[in-house]
């Protein structure tokens, strides 16, 4: 594969992956103590993300990035469920990123949230963005530019609406002393595990440091460059949003759009909402991209350890990457988009995919964080593991208005990733020794 990234390249895939706008809304919805929780998690599970990502990706700056880590640490087994659950729970959450970009889409151009229109426009924006894709990373990191750009944009637009409505005095959300701290809610405790998943991305530049021209040194600098950059998204984001609407009036799906009406309306900027739904869209679809995109190199690597069926580790005759895992995501993605809607709300389906990504996301910080602690990083390992164990404990509180459904739906999606990770693994091992 040719190494088609540069440092501003894999510095602007870091920010579309890794910021999630729809968690600015959610965190806004929570209240004012998010904002301590955004800081918390920064020091405590972003931080050290980058401080192991740097590390291993010095010591093993090859293609796969955490498979490769966690199997070289502790073994194929290992190396095999740490890659399949990464693989699985961006399959989840592809989704969740269409589903909420298209619902911000719809309050912003006044359409109608019906569940099924919403599931065959992200059906028909999956299979788009897959085709692209396909071409090669030396086009596809373009649209992941673009939507690095747009996804700064949105920020900086939130950003100077609510700093005007805080400076002014006029904050829409109340903040009484005390306010800032976070509160023990059982109906929003679901929430702190997604402060952990909104973190989450800086080592997917790692799995294709194939690509990466000089990895060894890029991809660490591009971690702390963009680092800074996100957590400023986040923390400031957050504020700019209770600043322009009342926390219990922000919808979790269409919140940003939400707070550029009111800032439209309160400063007479009318096309300020407009202007952040498309920014969002763009946002929403380099995410797509950089998602799908590098977790196809996954598959790939295991194929090529004859781990996985041999199609997953054939290129593109002509474009040099691994089409076979790409089409599988795009099966596989679009399955999950429609069983998560069977029996439940738009909204709900929506967050049933949110916990399946974050319990089949935090399974491999796990093997990251321990891979690191036996590579010599004791102290960032130990933060991170601490933060990933209690996202994985409070993923399991339903959140409000959920059906049995809901754990019925995350349980047996947990056991069918693992069973099925097993299945394979021993049926890859009979087929090498045959």
């Amino acid at each position: 594969m040719r190494r088609a990234l540069g440092l501003s390249d894999l510095v602007l895939w870091n920010i579309v992956t890794v910021v999630g706008l729809r968690w600015v809304a959610v965190a806004a919805h929570t209240g004012p103590g998010s904002v301590l929780l955004w800081i918390s998690a920064g020091l405590l599970f972003f931080i050290p993300s980058a401080l192991v990502v740097a590390g291993l990706s010095r010591r093993f700056p090859e293609q796969g990035g955490l498979y490769v880590w966690t199997r070289e640490a502790f073994g194929p087994w290992h190396g095999f469920l740490c890659g399949t659950c990464y693989l699985l729970s961006t399959l989840f959450y592809l989704p969740t990123l269409q589903l909420s970009g298209l619902a911000m889409g719809a309050v912003a151009f006044g359409f109608a949230e019906d569940k099924w229109v919403m599931v065959f426009l992200s059906l028909g924006i999956v299979w788009v963005m897959l085709a692209a894709n396909i071409v090669g990373m030396g086009v596809g990191k373009w649209a992941i530019n673009v939507g690095g750009i747009a996804t700064a944009m949105v920020g900086a637009l939130l950003i100077g609406a609510g700093a005007f409505a805080w400076l002014r005095g006029s904050p829409a959300t109340p903040t009484p002393p005390g306010s800032w701290v976070p509160h023990w809610d059982w109906q929003k405790l679901n929430f702190w595990s997604q402060i952990a998943l909104a973190f989450t991305g800086l080592e997917l530049g790692a799995i294709v440091a194939g690509e990466i021209r000089n990895p060894e040194r890029t991809i660490p600098r591009a971690a702390w460059l963009s680092g800074v950059a996100i957590t400023a998204l986040y923390v400031g984001g957050t504020i700019a949003v209770l600043g322009l609407v009342a926390a219990e009036h922000v919808d979790i799906m269409a919140g940003l759009v939400q707070a550029g009406q009111a800032a439209g309306t309160r400063f007479g900027f009318q096309g300020l909402p407009t202007a952040i739904a498309l920014l969002i869209l763009v946002s929403a679809a380099g995410g797509f991209g950089s998602w799908l995109s590098g977790c196809a190199r996954l598959p790939f690597v295991i194929g090529v350890d004859r781990y996985l069926p041999p199609a997953f580790a054939r290129l593109h005759p002509r474009w040099g990457t691994p089409y076979w895992a790409l089409l599988a995501e795009g099966v596989v993605c679009s399955v999950f988009l429609i069983v998560s809607i069977v029996g439940e709300t738009l909204r709900a389906g929506y967050q049933t995919l949110v916990d399946l990504t974050t319990v089949t996301t935090m399974v491999p910080f796990l093997y990251i964080f321990a891979a690191a602690w036996k590579c010599g990083q004791p102290i960032s390992a130990a933060c991170g593991i601490a933060v990933t164990a209690m996202a994985i404990v409070l993923v399991c509180v339903p959140p409000e208005g959920a059906s049995w459904w809901y754990e019925a739906k995350l349980i047996g999606g947990c056991a069918v990733v693992f069973g099925a990770a097993r299945i394979n693994f021993r049926y890859a091992l009979s087929r090498m020794k045959n």
